[in-house]
């Protein structure tokens, strides 16, 4: 019988996910979440990338947005503009706090990873 997956165990997995979205992609909470077998741990995976701040290797958190785009985590980072200048760093454009042309960006792992 295998140990059921603990609260840091899921967040390692979740982590190793979201250091595979390349440079100028992003995905979704719920994306992750369905791709490490939690299709409602939606929240979750928000709780996870709360949670990253001093994880090494790094964890690209600012690739993760809600399903519509929005910047929904920012007040996570350091400042409240921080995760929009990373994104646009990556040479993703932010209007009024939400991705523009998500379907064209997004990248999921379902599909990308073959799960």
């Amino acid at each position: 019988m295998s140990e059921k997956p603990t609260e840091q165990n899921i967040y390692d997995i979740i982590y190793q996910v979201v250091r595979l979205v390349p440079r100028g992609r992003v995905t979704s909470y719920g994306a992750i979440a369905a791709a490490v077998g939690a299709r409602s741990g939606a929240r979750m995976v928000g709780y996870a990338m709360n949670a990253c701040k001093n994880i090494k290797p790094k964890v690209p958190a600012h690739r993760v947005l809600n399903r519509n785009g929005q910047l929904t985590g920012k007040h996570h980072f350091s400042t409240p503009d921080e995760m929009q200048r990373l994104l646009e760093k990556e040479g993703i454009t932010v209007k009024r706090d939400k991705v523009m042309d998500l379907e064209k960006l997004f990248w999921d792992p379902l599909i990308e990873l073959g799960i």
